[in-house]
């Protein structure tokens, strides 16, 4: 049995929304910060890959001389 006082209040439409906007602002926060840090290791990896490519090159060119 519930009493009147006991209740948890109702939240209004416009907190709901209020609500949901900062979940969506943290999450969309959230997604950019690990796109900056994969953006960040793919350029790495492009850097050995090319660094990879050009050691083999050379490795090539240096045995047909």
């Amino acid at each position: 049995m519930q009493l009147e006082g006991d209740r948890m209040p109702r939240k209004s439409a416009l907190q709901k929304i209020e609500h949901h906007e900062r979940i969506c602002r943290y999450m969309q926060k959230q997604t950019f910060d690990r796109i900056d840090r994969m953006e960040a290791r793919i350029a790495r990896l492009e850097k050995w890959i090319v660094g990879g490519l050009g050691a083999i090159l050379l490795a090539v060119l240096s045995n047909h001389m």
